[in-house]
């Protein structure tokens, strides 16, 4: 008699077990890792330069700001780098300011190099220029960016490469400068960063190839009066967690302990989120089929195992909390996404789980594992 009370509690226990191990393992794997990952940013050890390699990053600390003169829309970029991959797609830099995270970013396409400018307002307005076959994995480039008010030009090794007329970015660089992932995504770029430098300038052809020969051979840009640098980075420190601009008074770069994003989306849209491709739709799938056990076995427990009104409403409501709490927290680990098309597939899968309870052979499932 014993016994068998014995095996009774404990086959009534197992749909409160199966509950909670289903509940245990969607917020796992929701949630996994549940902390931010170690910065992979470390100096080049027998030369000036950092290692960027997993998850890295570094950002200014404060913003970069126009000058208030005629000339503000004229700005220069130099970047001298080796990219340690050629495949995918991630952010090399970024200008960001908290009303338009995006504003200016350079990006790695395979060996493509890509400059995108985003502009926010009453419609959403992008510029995308860029060049082909720069971005070779362990080899490196020195790439220059000039900007006027009458045309973008993007230089390689000092050298003309293309021209972009009438496309203007100089007042883009401004704001917080993000190295080594995108302000709002993960996307981390690997390889090695050996110099960069702004210049509230369009830099002539002649200033560019000087400084590309004095880069490349002295390890720093040889500046003449009038040029007007406004950030120089040597990368020459070879410890720490800063990087000093080698310009008095300037805007130094630091590295965290931790990787984050600067401006990690929290509940995105989801129209901004929609993306026309496969990857997008295996999503939904794995949100909606990942979330039908907790529907499932929550109806199925207060169906039978303590039985409560409104069944399906409570458990689709359930469902729907637990993926607000999922969004939440994910807001603040920068290896995942907060976005709203989860929360809507996430509690339609709910939905369907209870649905899926409603089927006689479901129900006869589990009354037999209830009752033991």
């Amino acid at each position: 008699m014993t016994c068998q009370t014995t095996r009774k509690g404990i086959h009534a226990r197992i749909p409160g077990l199966l509950c909670v191990a289903v509940l245990c393992g969607i917020l796992t794997a929701g949630l996994w890792p549940f902390q931010r990952p170690p910065n992979g940013v470390t100096w080049l050890e027998n030369e000036n330069g950092l290692r960027l390699a997993g998850r890295a990053t570094l950002w200014s600390s404060g913003s970069f700001q126009t000058n208030g003169q005629q000339d503000e829309e004229s700005r220069s970029l130099e970047l001298w780098l080796q990219p340690a991959l050629t495949r995918g797609s991630s952010t090399i830099l970024s200008f960001s300011a908290p009303e338009n995270p995006l504003q200016l970013s350079a990006y790695q396409y395979h060996s493509v190099f890509i400059l995108k400018r985003v502009i926010q307002g009453g419609q959403r307005r992008n510029t995308t220029i860029g060049i082909e076959g720069v971005l070779r994995q362990a080899r490196p480039v020195f790439i220059t960016v000039t900007s006027g008010p009458h045309q973008t030009a993007i230089y390689v090794e000092g050298v003309l490469n293309r021209v972009f007329p009438q496309t203007q970015l100089g007042q883009d660089f401004t704001g917080q400068l993000i190295v080594g992932t995108s302000p709002v995504d993960d996307a981390s770029w690997s390889g090695q960063l050996r110099g960069l430098a702004i210049y509230e300038q369009e830099l002539t052809a002649a200033q560019v190839l000087k400084h590309y020969e004095t880069w490349t051979t002295e390890g720093r840009p040889e500046l003449s009066d009038g040029e007007r640098a406004i950030a120089l980075y040597l990368f020459s420190e070879h410890s720490g967690n800063v990087v000093h601009n080698a310009l008095l008074g300037g805007i130094e770069l630091l590295i965290p302990q931790r990787y984050a994003l600067v401006h990690q989306r929290f509940l995105e849209p989801f129209w901004q989120e929609y993306k026309p491709n496969w990857t997008y739709l295996e999503d939904i799938l794995v949100n909606i089929t990942g979330f039908i056990p907790l529907g499932f076995f929550f109806c199925a427990y207060w169906s039978s195992a303590r039985p409560i009104k409104r069944t399906v409403l409570l458990t689709t409501l359930l469902g729907f909390v637990v993926s607000l709490t999922i969004e939440l927290l994910q807001s603040h680990l920068p290896t995942r996404d907060s976005g709203t098309t989860d929360l809507i597939t996430n509690t339609l899968g709910t939905f369907l789980g209870t649905r899926l309870y409603d089927l006689r052979v479901a129900r006869v499932l589990f009354a037999k594992i209830y009752s033991g």
